[in-house]
């Protein structure tokens, strides 16, 4: 890194809340936010989230015919940048990303089609994946420059590294970055039941995400949105900065593979330490989606570089699933909360190191195909 980056916001919309102070209450205790509706284990938002949703869509006439990963990004983003306090004459940069994008919208028009034989009107413009930046900057009224895009499960944390890019090249000062996903839908589901990968049994704990005793795949998606503002430098009011990042794409064996000692992990988080000596990590938030071979994967990447200074891991996935695209930047808050607050949040099922300080957290998240990114934060 040539400069550290200050994360001066952070803000997202998931089962665990709206507001930061209730995701940091959900994290202190140890309930899960997993249900089942039509058979599926799933893990929506609140009653009350939805009805935040259901108030932005109706808020604007154009933005009723918006898909819920749009909305979702919309309203964290809202957050993220009053917290920041950014104004719209700063003209930040925004990339958002999302691993499935419109997934309702896609599957609605499709259904119409297939009874129609006719497309609807605004079944283009509403399912493209730059539907998010573009819709958020439309909201924010920023002037600049706008990506989206989709790296699968590690999008999230793609865009971070992108909004750091642009912040050291000096094309710009601020940049909003995350990831939003709503794929809780039929399809969406069916898909990752078809990969074998998807949990069916509701038990005290039904994602057992980093248990590398279980016998069975247990992971559940979950839908929700993150959003982070980005500022160069050491800004007074961080959060958090960001002091290293690293990524890696391994080479495919087939087109979920991710090899058994999580080469990409091995050198993405190689390169997010630097010259940072691995025992000064305190802990190291898993991407670990509570699955056999992508837990197991991770978690030897990590004693292959920490050997037996093995910092504290931790996951949110057993607690509000698996939102693929938002995943990552949803890692990095639960980071910047422990950091905040110097309070390790454990996993109720499994004995954890306690970690003694907390200084430098790891965040870790891959896609299908092995495309890895581990970002460094420090207090």
């Amino acid at each position: 890194m040539l400069q550290p980056i200050s994360i001066t916001a952070i803000a997202s919309i998931s089962t665990l809340g709206l507001s930061t102070e209730q995701v940091w209450n959900n994290y202190k205790n140890n309930k899960h936010h997993i249900t089942t509706k039509n058979g599926a284990l799933i893990s929506e938002l609140s009653e009350e989230a939805k009805a935040e949703i259901l108030k932005l869509k109706t808020s604007d006439l154009k933005y009723k015919a918006l898909d819920d990963s749009v909305l979702f990004a919309i309203y964290s983003a809202r957050q993220a940048i009053k917290q920041a306090g950014w104004k719209t004459e700063n003209d930040f940069g925004i990339n958002i990303g999302s691993s499935r994008g419109a997934t309702q919208l896609f599957e609605n028009y499709y259904d119409s089609f297939l009874k129609r034989d006719k497309a609807e009107t605004l079944s283009s413009p509403t399912t493209t994946l730059g539907n998010i930046s573009s819709w958020v900057a439309h909201d924010l009224q920023t002037q600049g420059p706008e990506i989206s895009h989709s790296i699968t499960c590690s999008t999230a944390l793609h865009a971070l590294l992108n909004g750091v890019a642009w912040l050291q090249s000096g094309l710009c000062n601020t940049f909003l970055v995350g990831g939003s996903e709503a794929p809780l839908t039929p399809f969406t589901i069916a898909q990752m039941q078809a990969l074998k990968i998807y949990a069916k049994t509701d038990t005290n704990y039904p994602c057992m995400a980093l248990d590398l005793n279980k016998s069975k795949n247990t992971m559940i998606l979950g839908e929700g949105a993150a959003m982070g503002c980005l500022e160069l430098g050491i800004q007074p009011n961080a959060l958090a900065t960001i002091t290293g990042i690293g990524y890696a794409t391994e080479i495919l064996q087939h087109n979920v593979s991710l090899s058994t000692n999580g080469d990409c992990f091995v050198k993405s988080m190689t390169m997010a330490l630097g010259n940072l000596n691995p025992g000064d990590i305190d802990v190291i938030v898993t991407h670990t989606p509570g699955t056999i071979k992508g837990d197991l994967s991770e978690v030897n990447a990590i004693k292959h570089i920490f050997f037996k200074r093995m910092p504290a891991l931790t996951t949110n996935k057993w607690k509000l699933g698996h939102t693929l695209g938002a995943s990552g930047i949803l890692s990095v808050e639960l980071a910047v909360l422990m950091l905040q607050h110097q309070t390790f949040i454990s996993i109720p099922y499994l004995e954890t190191k306690q970690p003694k300080k907390l200084q430098h957290i790891l965040v870790n998240a891959v896609g299908f195909g092995g495309n890895a990114v581990s970002i460094l934060l420090s207090k």
